[in-house]
């Protein structure tokens, strides 16, 4: 059978007292000590008994020997302070013990109320704790008070809830949109179905056009898929360190990109950094198509990289309509898409990758509007020779980038 645990509440109270209880019989100890030798003045040894007989025959005696008298009086002064002070040992050490045992009751009393006090911050980071959880992570801590170890604590698991909190309501709000997104082309295939099958004089022409149709369908669940993977599997963090050079990865997506009537216009200088390539290759192609989609007829896109302060810069700005700051500040977020976007093909996520990919890589990435339309992104890293890098990969996690608001 086991012993019930004693609380931490109760532990303190026995460590105040046991303290309080030690220094108090020290206390003790020394005081009777040095009470003890105050000897009183005068020969300490023990007198013979012949020596009291003649003290009390002269004392008895009509004409007494005034010298031996003297010496017998001195010795029975001497004798009486010793008792005195045997007495006084004896009462000092009953008083000292009965004291000592009522200020250790009331030293354990007070123990006991101080711990509670102590510890009252710790009971509300409990009670907070025990009242978060995945459906309502509202309940905060609020303490106030002196900014000691328990309040910095309380504060520390309150910023832990706004993080867990801002984590679990994007997440629920990825897991709606990426249901959306998957059920509209499963609707369409459905759909397209449903339409040939109700009709009894379906062609051979039609059940091609349903096949076409389910085809691009397909197609598209299957590119949304591949997003969704992309950004589960930056989840995990970053596996891969390679030398790769940003200039070199864009120019391999220009050469094999379908830019039609596009201007570009880019200045590559080399900019290497560490990481995995097939993930920055899927970063830059994301840039130039999101700047190759919203686009205007025959506009323009500007692509560079560069190296400034050890870290390895990557832009990509283009023409096109014009976007609100407001606008810009959440085109990092999953399938978020413009009003004036709205008609293009796209899931929402290309950006999304883009700052997912910036982030496990332990770089940024930020948008801006351009005053004559269109959008500017520029996406960070540390240089491939930054003696921060591994640290930073190692905690990088994908989060919405910050959006700069430079207009």
């Amino acid at each position: 059978m086991s012993r019930p645990r004693l609380t931490v509440r109760a532990r303190l109270t026995l460590l105040y007292t046991g303290l309080f209880a030690v220094c108090g019989a020290i206390v003790v100890a020394v005081s009777y000590i040095l009470v003890a030798r105050l000897e009183p003045q005068g020969q300490s040894q023990q007198a013979p008994a012949s020596f009291l007989a003649r003290c009390r025959s002269e004392q008895l005696s009509a004409h007494p020997n005034d010298r031996l008298l003297a010496k017998c009086n001195a010795y029975f002064q001497l004798q009486g302070a010793r008792h005195q002070r045997d007495v006084t040992l004896s009462h000092l050490l009953q008083y000292s013990l009965l004291t000592l045992a009522v200020v250790l009751a009331l030293a354990a009393v007070l123990g006991w109320i101080v711990a509670g006090r102590v510890l009252r911050p710790l009971h509300r980071i409990t009670a907070a704790a025990r009242a978060a959880s995945d459906r309502n992570l509202s309940a905060r801590v609020g303490l106030r008070g002196p900014r000691d170890e328990l309040h910095e604590l309380a504060e520390t698991f309150d910023e832990m809830l706004d993080r867990l909190q801002s984590a679990f309501d994007s997440q629920r709000r990825f897991i709606a949109n990426a249901s959306h997104e998957l059920r509209t082309p499963l609707a369409v295939m459905r759909a397209t179905v449903d339409v040939v099958l109700d009709n009894p004089d379906s062609t051979p022409e039609d059940l091609r056009e349903m096949a076409a149709d389910i085809r691009a369908a397909v197609d598209h669940a299957e590119h949304l898929i591949g997003a969704l993977l992309i950004l589960a599997r930056n989840e995990r963090g970053l596996t891969v360190h390679e030398e790769v050079d940003l200039s070199t990865v864009a120019e391999d997506v220009l050469d094999s990109a379908a830019l039609s009537d596009r201007q570009v216009h880019p200045v590559l200088d080399p900019a290497v950094i560490s990481g995995d390539p097939v993930l920055v290759g899927r970063l830059v192609a994301n840039l130039v198509d999101n700047a190759d989609r919203y686009n205007t007829a025959a506009g323009d896109i500007w692509i560079s990289t560069r190296t400034v302060a050890g870290s390895s810069q990557l832009i990509v700005a283009n023409t096109g309509t014009l976007i609100s700051p407001a606008d810009a500040e959440r085109i990092f977020e999953p399938f978020q898409r413009l009003d004036n976007r709205a008609s293009h093909e796209g899931f929402g996520l290309g950006l999304t990758i883009v700052a997912s990919i910036a982030s496990v890589h332990g770089g940024s990435a930020s948008a801006y509007p351009r005053a004559d339309g269109g959008l500017a992104v520029t996406v960070t890293f540390p240089s491939g020779g930054s003696a921060a890098l591994d640290a930073r990969v190692d905690t990088a996690r994908p989060a919405v980038a910050h959006v700069d608001r430079r207009t």
